[in-house]
């Protein structure tokens, strides 16, 4: 289990995250959702050590994260926003290349490059050079590369940013036969379908700090399962019912003329209702 706790990061007088606490348990979907700059790549760099806390800590199964605890280290893994691949390396040498780092034997690399290409759809793609691939499949590539450890934790920064909807759709479904065979897993992204399809619990950020924490259904549930878009004084506005009578109700009273819309609440709903329009 991944416990953060009190997790504090300042870069000189800037306060980048604040005091935001959560736990991670084994084989779960964690999201982290907030606008550009809320927090959520600096506080997947504190988990991975890549940056070191100002203040909080954070446990993996008990033990203290730091920077000398290699052995507990290697049982995370992550995936960047930027691609992080040499170019001219060819998809099957980025995998062997990343199996050498972590000193594995070349059997094992074998075995497991051969299952991770054939899991994400690239074994006809296996000869191709970095470049030659298409934005989606360098995303897979860095997912399955990132797996060839055998990772317990797995941290996603934007793991979809740019990808085509065919392609994105395609990644959801290895992420999610990845967690079904007890992979936990945090993922930071803009697509808020995407963490409702994913997630099992999700902290929305806003300027640091945890503004919501629950998965997306009780979220949901708790700004009301249904909604009316109506234009008023020329501005659409959104109204939420827990009941679904009282959505229709309030629909028939203020639709007249035709500029009301009935429809179920999204996680979209919630992240604006609770972070502001400051998503970008």
């Amino acid at each position: 289990m991944l416990e953060i706790r009190g997790l504090t990061k300042k870069f000189g007088e800037l306060t980048a995250v604040n005091d935001i606490s959560f736990t991670v348990k084994d084989g779960k979907f964690f999201g982290l959702l907030g606008p550009n700059g809320a927090g959520k790549s600096t506080t997947i760099d504190m988990i991975s050590t890549v940056l070191l806390p100002t203040a909080g800590e954070v446990l993996l199964d008990g033990v203290k994260l730091d920077r000398r605890s290699d052995k507990r280290k290697r049982s995370i893994s992550v995936v960047t926003q930027e691609y992080s691949m040499r170019q001219d390396m060819n998809v099957e040498e980025v995998l062997e290349y990343q199996g050498r780092l972590y000193m594995l034997p070349a059997e094992v690399i074998k075995e497991r490059r051969e299952r991770l290409l054939s899991f994400a759809g690239l074994i006809e793609h296996r000869w191709k050079r970095v470049r030659h691939l298409s934005g989606g499949m360098k995303r897979r590539l860095m997912i399955i590369r990132a797996l060839l450890t055998e990772p317990e934790l797995l941290l996603l920064d934007e793991p979809t940013a740019g990808m085509d909807a065919i392609s994105r759709r395609h990644t959801w479904g290895l992420l999610k036969e990845l967690n079904k065979k007890g992979l936990s897993v945090i993922l930071t992204t803009h697509y808020l379908e995407e963490a409702e399809s994913l997630c099992d619990r999700v902290a929305l950020i806003n300027k640091g700090r945890i503004a919501a924490l629950n998965s997306p259904g009780a979220l949901i549930k708790e700004l009301g399962e249904f909604a009316v878009d109506i234009t008023l004084n020329e501005k659409q506005v959104t109204r939420y019912f827990k009941e679904r009578e009282a959505a229709i109700a309030f629909l028939s009273e203020s639709g007249e003329g035709g500029n009301g819309t009935f429809r179920n609440t999204g996680l979209e709903d919630v992240f604006l209702e609770t972070v502001g329009d400051r998503w970008v």
